[in-house]
């Protein structure tokens, strides 16, 4: 009873967000005006509805995109209409997007697209153990979908399988070795467990490369060399993906940490330092900054720059409680 007084709220929404019409003061205005005069000359035409709703969830008009959306989901149940407003859905609340899936699905049950989507709105929400269910019962049927092993291994991480995610993403490489985001999460992986795959696998990107414009194969590397406790090695790496890439943050943070656990709180500093001159926005990288500074005795500094880490980004609950200590 739950599962479909769910279902049934949903539908009330969206089927009140299609009644706002096209006589809207917003919907008159460009740049939608052109789009809502085809949508009164072709009121059955789900791409208009499609195409304006896109261009209004690009806007945030969330209200209108949603209505829009609906309309040409209602019009032309596709999977491509199905997964804006699954999107869009989602970003307001995860069950009217669990919700909507479970009920695209009855009409579009071939589409991996759309049960993919539905283990990702399980993981939104948290449920980390029904959507690797969701996962597994597409793997089944579709043995070689590269986007339901990748949210698999993601989920098996979520749930401290890290040896099981490893094993996933070798499977899905298998599969697609040429698949720059899934050699990535493969290469951090295999740094991340202390596994030395990494150093051939980044070795064959870095040999790949031709241009030499990647910074990431050497960041992997200095990733894993950090997590045996080579720092030497750690150091030479991280220092050859700055040189490839200056505003690859990633690689300062990881420098920035190894010198900080190495007790060089001077060349830390700097490190964190010129990190938040690259990135000003970059949260984490203010919250190392104020730690060095606490460890160096700069407790007035240091509380303001666990201030602004958490300022910039509010999960970052450890700053606040950094910054109250202080």
């Amino acid at each position: 009873m739950r599962y479909l007084v769910g279902i049934l709220s949903t539908l009330s929404v969206l089927t009140a967000c299609t009644n706002s019409g096209n006589t809207d003061p917003l919907l008159t205005k460009e740049p939608y005006d052109k789009l809502s005069d085809s949508i009164n000359q072709a009121p059955n035409d789900a791409e208009l509805y499609y195409k304006r709703g896109t261009l209004l969830f690009q806007n945030n008009e969330l209200h209108y995109a949603q209505s829009d959306l609906q309309k040409a989901w209602s019009l032309a149940p596709t999977e491509e209409h199905a997964l804006s407003l699954t999107t869009l859905l989602a970003n307001k609340h995860s069950d009217s997007a669990i919700n909507f899936l479970q009920m695209a699905l009855q009409k579009l049950p071939q589409s991996v697209a759309l049960e993919v989507g539905l283990a990702r709105g399980y993981q939104q929400k948290g449920d980390f153990q029904k959507a690797l269910t969701q996962c597994d019962q597409v793997l089944t049927k579709h043995p070689n979908s590269i986007d339901a092993l990748l949210l698999k291994a993601e989920l098996q991480k979520d749930l401290k399988q890290d040896a099981e995610a490893l094993k996933t993403l070798e499977q899905a490489y298998h599969l697609a070795p040429f698949d720059s985001e899934l050699v990535h999460s493969l290469a951090f992986a295999y740094a991340e467990s202390k596994n030395s795959k990494v150093l051939d696998l980044s070795d064959s990107l870095i040999t790949a490369d031709i241009k030499g414009m990647h910074a990431e194969p050497y960041y992997f590397k200095g990733l894993y060399f950090v997590n045996i406790g080579n720092k030497a090695e750690a150091l030479k790496q991280l220092n050859a993906a700055i040189q490839h890439d200056y505003y690859f943050l990633d690689a300062y943070m990881e420098k920035g940490q190894l010198y900080y656990n190495n007790k060089q709180y001077t060349e830390a500093l700097k490190t964190f330092q010129l990190a938040t001159t690259i990135s000003p926005t970059f949260a984490d990288a203010y919250y190392w900054l104020g730690k060095t500074k606490e460890t160096m005795g700069n407790k007035a500094e240091a509380k303001l720059d666990y201030q602004r880490a958490f300022g910039l980004d509010k999960s970052l609950t450890e700053a606040k409680q950094a910054a109250d200590k202080l």
